[in-house]
């Protein structure tokens, strides 16, 4: 029985999960996608040609990989269709679990309304409607992909869900779907995806059997995990490792490699607290020479330095065996570079991550900077400087830094 490898984000997510799963799933039999919606996007460059997935595993790019999206999963059958048009030939190796949750237009609805009446209060999210349809699942109102299978029946209990709640959605200005409308909509996402909706659980456990290369990844990042991110600004999943067997329907006992995935700087998107964050000139080379503008979303990211103390919360709460750092060549041409290696909080400094950090203030440490590591592809060849700071991330993160990537391309990536 072979156990699964896994990939998680170990800070606000957009760590470039998306080219280490694309890169690893080249030597997997099957990428398994265990939480999250569509408010995610991996975006993987391949020669000429750039994907941005929000829902699919990466490992569509890998013709001989299969791919499964597990129950932890919120879904939006019109955004999942128009994804699945990117791709020729999907049946027999894309596979939904008929237990992942449906996410529909009213979910949205109900998220930006949200989002308007807090004012400036608002949590930052995409307004995607990933919020409500967890928040429908764990109230146990929600419904399921199995559900689509049956679309009079589906219809008929969301319009009854509408009726109950009615002046709760008339104060919050969301309006109740057209049943015609509504069932024509079920009709059409039955139409197309029930050849790929399935019991998933038992296909991860009968892969698990056969000896198969397996990988795991999730969405976001840990930072902004449901119970451990920077909680109320945080996605409404499990985003760490423990998520997967939630997420899949396997047991701790079946996760292998953990591979956690950072930036050798930092950002996150929406409000919240980040306290590494530059708002200077630096913040602003950061954004531009990393590109940072969200996959999902186009928002401009909130850019800064590498947070030692959150990576390590990170890596012991996902028992990473190995991180990858990614976009080291966007740090090219600093001639200083800065890591937060503790905070002061409450008139002291401390080594963790406490309660709040919306209080917090970075303590940094300088390293000296470099011209130019875009494109490398040993780590001999990276200037020494360079070599240095990934060393000293190593010592104060705690674990392995054992893939370094240098450029979007799949084959600039240093593998140590």
């Amino acid at each position: 029985m072979s156990k699964a490898d896994l990939i998680v984000g170990l800070q606000w997510g957009d760590e470039g999960k998306g080219k280490i799963v694309d890169h690893m799933a080249q030597t997997h039999d099957y990428v398994c996608r265990f939480a999250g919606g569509h408010n995610a996007g991996h975006t993987i460059v391949i020669g000429d040609k750039k994907y941005a997935l929000h829902l699919i595993p990466s490992g569509v790019l890998n013709p001989e990989a299969k791919n499964i999206v597990g129950n932890g999963v919120v879904l939006s059958p019109v955004d999942f269709i128009k994804e699945m048009e990117q791709f020729e030939n999907l049946e027999g190796r894309l596979f939904l679990s008929d237990k992942a949750h449906i996410l529909l237009p009213y979910h949205a609805q109900i998220d930006q309304a949200r989002e308007r009446l807090k004012g400036d209060k608002a949590i930052g999210t995409t307004g995607k409607g990933i919020g409500p349809a967890y928040g429908d699942k764990v109230a146990r109102v929600g419904h399921r992909l199995g559900e689509l299978l049956h679309p009079e029946k589906l219809t008929a209990k969301i319009m009854e869900f509408f009726a109950i709640n009615k002046p709760v959605f008339d104060a919050m200005g969301v309006e109740a779907p057209q049943e015609s409308q509504l069932l024509e909509e079920l009709k059409h996402y039955k139409e197309v995806l029930a050849p790929f909706i399935c019991d998933t659980t038992q296909m991860m456990w009968e892969i698990l059997d056969a000896d198969k290369k397996v990988l795991l990844e999730g969405a976001q990042g840990t930072m902004l995990d449901i119970d451990h991110g920077t909680y109320p600004y945080v996605t409404s999943s499990t985003t760490v490792s423990a998520g997967a067997c939630a997420g899949l329907g396997i047991n701790p006992k079946d996760i292998g490699k953990v591979t956690g995935i950072a930036k050798a700087y930092c950002t996150r998107v929406g409000n919240g607290p980040f306290p590494s964050e530059d708002f200077g000139a630096e913040g602003d080379k950061l954004r531009e020479n990393g590109h940072e503008f969200g996959t999902t979303t186009g928002r401009p990211r909130r850019c800064g330095w590498f947070d030692a103390v959150a990576m390590r919360h990170a890596v012991r709460v996902n028992g990473v065996d190995q991180v990858a750092l990614m976009k080291l060549d966007v740090l090219d041409g600093f001639d200083e570079i800065k890591v937060c290696v503790a905070y002061e909080f409450e008139g002291k400094q401390i080594d963790y991550v406490p309660y709040d950090l919306e209080d917090v203030k970075a303590v940094y440490k300088t390293f000296p900077g470099w011209d130019k590591t875009a494109g490398v592809r040993t780590f001999e060849a990276l200037p020494e400087t360079a070599q240095s700071y990934i060393l000293a991330l190593e010592e104060m993160i705690g674990t392995k830094i054992g893939i370094i990537s240098t450029s979007p391309e799949r084959e600039d990536t240093i593998i140590r």
